[in-house]
C-alpha cells in the first residue's frame, strides 16, 4: 500500500502536493513566502482543516528560519515589540485565509501564546523566533501520530457497535463524505483513517464515498487514495445516498470536520447534513472523527459557526482529464476546465460547509477517545474527548 502526502519538507524547502491537479497530475508547489502559503489554502491547492493548519504552520516556521539565516537581519528580528508586531500581522493575516476551518485557528493562537511565552521569559528576538521554528514544526508532527489513535478508537467502537446489534464485527461496510486522508492532513487521515484502520485489521468488507461536488473531493481525491491504499470502493454520486441506505447493507458513515461546537454540532464539507439525515431515517451509526484542535468550546452550538460562501463560478467548472487520455509534450495528461451552466446563470448558492446538528451525530471521535450522547439527551458532553 502506496500513501500519499500533501505537504512534503526537505533540504529546507516546503512543498505541497497541488490538489487542484489531482488525481491526473501530481505536481508540487514550492511554498516560498507566506503570502504563497495563503495563496494556495485560499485557491484550495491544499485543503483539509489538519493540513491547513500543519501548512500556515510549516509556512511560519519557514519565514522565520529564513530571517534568522538572512544577513543582515531582516528588520522584524532587531527588537521584541517588532518582533512581536511582525509575528501577529503574519498570523492574522494566515487564519483569513479559510476562517471555518477552527484548526487553521486553533494553529495560531498555539503560536502567539508560544509568541508571549518566550517574551515573558525574557528571550531575545532570535530566541523566540527559534522558539516559534520550534512549536511550528511541533504543530505538524503531532498530526499522524493523533489521526492513527483516533482512527483506532472509532474504528473499535464502530466494531462493538455493531457486535451490539447482533453482528459480527467483521465485512464492515463503510461510508464516507469528501476526503479526510493523508491529503487532507499530515498523514493517514481522519474518518478515511478509520476505514484505513478497519481495513488493515481485516473488518472492512468495502469503503463507500461520494463525490463531493462542487469540487469532487471524493472522486478526485479519495478515489485516488483508495485507489493507492488497494482499499476495496465504490463512489456514489452525492444524490445517491438515500438509494444506497435502501439497497446495501451500510454499517457506519464517518465523516471529518472542519469544526465542531461545544455542543456536538458539526461544520463539515457541504453535502454532510443531508448524509447524516438519511442515516438517521435508515439508522445506521454516524460518526465525526476529528483532532481536539477542531472542537471549538467557545462556539455554543452550530449557529455560531462561520460558513464559507465560496465563489459562485466554482459551482458552474469542472475540471479533469481530456477523454480520451491526451498527452502533452510533457507526457502529462492534458486537462482542461469546462463550464457546464449556461453563461450568465444568477442565483448561485454554494456554500463550502454545512452544519449537522448534534441530534443527527452517533458519536464523536477524538485522539483522546469516543464521546456518545447519554439517553434521552441530544446534544453531547465532550469533556471527555477534548
Amino acid at each position: 500500500m502506496v500513501a500519499l502526502t500533501s505537504i512534503r519538507t526537505s533540504e529546507g524547502k516546503l512543498e505541497i502536493v497541488d490538489q487542484l491537479l489531482l488525481p491526473h497530475t501530481t505536481e508540487f508547489i514550492e511554498i516560498k513566502t507566506v503570502e504563497d502559503a495563503f495563496d494556495a489554502i485560499k485557491a484550495m491547492k491544499i485543503r483539509g482543516a489538519p493540513a491547513i493548519a500543519s501548512l500556515a504552520a510549516l509556512a511560519v516556521a519557514d519565514h522565520l528560519s529564513r530571517g534568522l539565516g538572512s544577513s543582515p537581519s531582516p528588520d522584524y528580528l532587531g527588537s521584541v515589540p517588532a518582533l512581536k508586531e511582525h509575528v501577529e500581522g503574519v498570523l492574522s493575516y494566515l487564519y483569513t485565509a479559510r476562517p471555518t476551518a477552527v484548526n487553521l485557528g486553533a494553529a495560531t493562537r498555539r503560536l502567539t501564546k508560544t509568541l508571549q511565552a518566550s517574551i515573558d521569559a525574557g528571550k531575545d528576538p532570535r530566541g523566540i523566533a527559534q522558539a516559534l521554528v520550534a512549536e511550528a514544526k511541533e504543530i505538524d508532527a503531532e498530526d499522524v501520530g493523533r489521526n492513527k489513535q483516533m482512527a483506532k478508537h472509532g474504528g473499535e467502537w464502530l466494531v462493538e457497535r455493531v457486535k451490539s446489534g447482533g453482528g459480527s464485527g467483521a465485512q464492515l461496510n463503510v461510508m464516507t463524505v469528501c476526503n479526510t486522508g493523508s491529503l487532507a492532513t499530515s498523514g493517514y487521515g481522519t474518518a478515511l483513517g478509520l476505514i484505513t484502520y478497519l481495513h488493515e485489521t481485516g473488518k472492512l468488507q468495502r469503503a463507500f464515498f461520494t463525490q463531493s461536488t462542487p469540487y469532487h473531493q471524493g472522486s478526485r481525491l479519495t478515489a485516488y487514495e483508495l485507489q493507492s491504499l488497494e482499499i476495496p470502493s465504490t463512489m456514489l454520486c452525492d444524490s445517491m445516498v438515500g438509494s444506497l441506505f435502501q439497497h446495501h447493507n451500510i454499517h457506519g458513515i464517518a465523516v471529518g470536520a472542519d469544526r465542531i461546537a461545544r455542543n456536538g454540532d458539526t461544520a463539515n464539507k457541504i453535502g454532510t447534513y443531508n448524509a447524516a439525515v438519511l442515516a438517521a431515517r435508515h439508522g445506521i451509526p454516524f460518526i465525526v472523527v476529528a483532532p481536539v484542535s477542531t472542537v471549538d468550546l467557545e462556539v455554543a452550538d452550530g449557529a455560531g459557526i462561520p460558513i464559507e460562501q465560496r465563489p459562485p463560478i466554482e459551482a458552474c467548472l469542472v475540471r479533469g482529464a481530456l477523454h480520451p487520455p491526451t498527452l502533452d509534450a510533457n507526457g502529462k495528461k492534458q486537462q482542461a476546465t469546462v463550464m457546464v451552466t449556461p453563461e450568465g446563470l444568477e442565483g448561485i448558492y454554494n456554500p463550502s460547509f454545512d452544519v449537522t446538528p448534534a441530534s443527527l451525530i452517533t458519536a464523536i471521535v477524538t485522539e483522546k477517545g469516543v464521546a456518545v450522547k447519554k439517553d434521552g439527551e441530544d446534544v453531547f458532553d465532550l469533556t471527555p474527548i477534548v
